[in-house]
């Protein structure tokens, strides 16, 4: 049964989630962490903000960590082009896809020639999805699908309402069935599906949709279905379902952080170490985390763990970049933090 989506997207919106500080950038560093999971990498949501936010790599593959920084550099330039209302060509996601495999892609040398994902490079050669799977469209196919899937979603962007969120949010995923159906480079279909969904979903200004890793399974079912169908019915239906689950646990998850519940003492001593930041800052607004730490006698990654924790409560924000900025305290947000300790 397909969930109804506008009650449950007006309640988040009029919680004003979405305009919490710092919303956008975590709930970015969320989509780019469950795409790249959904793809093998184990990096958690907590080890990229300290690996995009403080340059502190996890104790993870280099691969995973790459595959994780290329695909936030392939969605903030996606981003640039969603609130331009770029139109959508092959070279424009050709690009796209070179930032997305810039440092995990792989050369091919194939009897149609050699080629790179790497550089966003279309395939040159045939493909499937996994042991005795789905053979995708030829690859001699694959450079007029895609001109044709562009042309197709340039179309549909012009005559959409954006005050019409399910036409919205059904047009996204439909882009994204299409454009894997096509599966135009050899590596990276899936995230660059997720992209462009994501960068329609940004262009319209409603909440970006998130496959979580933990959905993994229906996911690719989901999509396995309406390919063998030849119809995206399926894969729609568990998209808006999922997705409304997703804002439903945010709204739930948002309601609890406004009680001011009894910590344990676990959480107790946490929020002294975070109270402690709090006053280092109001003190010293340029102060830096290795001195923050040097300070508290702890590790920087610890430091680093409560910092990203207070900026996700809205509680600190960052002015300007990592040198030469300054830290500030959200003074609204801090009488109710103080009552919790």
């Amino acid at each position: 049964m397909v969930k109804t989506l506008r009650p449950i997207y007006e309640e988040y919106k009029q919680l004003g989630i979405d305009q919490q500080i710092d919303y956008a950038k975590f709930y970015l560093y969320s989509i780019i962490t469950h795409s790249t999971a959904i793809e093998g990498s184990t990096v958690t949501e907590v080890e990229n903000r300290l690996l995009f936010d403080e340059g502190i790599g996890a104790q993870k593959p280099l691969v995973e960590q790459m595959m994780n920084l290329d695909l936030k550099a392939a969605y903030e330039q996606g981003l640039v082009y969603a609130k331009q209302h770029t139109d959508y060509s092959v070279n424009l996601l050709c690009g796209l896809s070179a930032l997305v495999m810039k440092n995990t892609g792989s050369e091919y040398s194939a009897m149609a020639g050699n080629f790179s994902a790497a550089k966003g490079e279309l395939r040159l050669l045939n493909v499937s999805a996994g042991i005795g799977g789905k053979s995708y469209l030829s690859y001699q196919k694959v450079p007029s699908c895609t001109e044709a899937f562009c042309r197709w979603l340039n179309e549909e962007r012009k005559h959409i309402d954006p005050k019409e969120i399910e036409k919205v949010y059904d047009l996204s995923f439909e882009a994204h069935y299409r454009l894997v159906e096509i599966h135009p480079w050899a590596d990276g279909n899936g995230r660059m599906s997720r992209l462009v969904m994501n960068m329609i979903q940004y262009e319209f200004g409603i909440v970006p949709s998130i496959v979580k890793k933990e959905k993994r399974k229906q996911y690719i079912t989901s999509l396995e279905q309406s390919e063998d169908e030849e119809r995206s019915d399926k894969f729609k239906a568990f998209m808006l379902n999922h997705h409304c689950d997703n804002l439903t646990k945010q709204i739930a998850e948002y309601k609890k952080s406004m009680e001011d519940e009894p910590a344990t003492s676990s959480q107790k001593s946490s929020q002294k170490s975070s109270q402690k930041i709090i006053e280092l800052i109001k003190s010293n607004a340029g102060i830096t985390t290795q001195q923050m730490a040097d300070h508290l006698g702890l590790s920087r990654r610890a430091v680093a763990k409560a910092i990203a924790k207070l900026q996700a409560e809205s509680l600190i924000r960052r002015i300007g970049p990592d040198k030469g900025g300054h830290w500030e305290v959200i003074k609204n947000k801090i009488d109710r933090h103080q009552r919790r300790i």
